[in-house]
């Protein structure tokens, strides 16, 4: 398994796809990526050789925030929003959902209210005597 960014990547996948399994990385930054290291995209992780995993590691290190650094920003970016109290804050204080989805009937998981489903709803026939 290539380790780029303190991230293993799968083998038997396409290097765009591997490259989406480090947090920051999606699809289109991932070819975008693969385009300035001149690798083809088809190409399996397994596959790459080590010259082509270093340019990785040093187009990712040098241009992108992933991992830890951009776990640490979206951290302290919430904090900040609970510290000042926006409407916001508040909402990730509460556990609910921040961004004007309504909760009177989706959102059962968040809230803390998981029903369970009862079958078909019918109860069984009773057994004659």
């Amino acid at each position: 398994m290539p380790r780029i960014v303190g991230i293993n990547i799968p083998d038997e996948k396409r290097i765009v796809i591997a490259l989406t399994y480090v947090y920051g990385i999606g699809s289109s930054l991932s070819r975008q990526i693969l385009i300035k290291a001149n690798i083809n995209v088809s190409t399996k992780a397994k596959d790459l050789t080590p010259d082509q995993i270093n340019k990785l590691k040093e187009i990712i290190e040098q241009k992108h925030k992933v991992e830890g650094i951009l776990r640490g920003e979206v951290m302290m970016n919430i904090k900040r929003l609970k510290d000042i109290d926006t409407w916001r804050g508040s909402r990730h204080i509460k556990g609910l959902p921040v961004r004007g989805q309504r909760t009177k009937t989706n959102n059962r998981t968040v809230r803390g209210n998981v029903r369970k489903t009862v079958g078909s709803g019918r109860k069984a026939a009773p057994t004659p005597k």
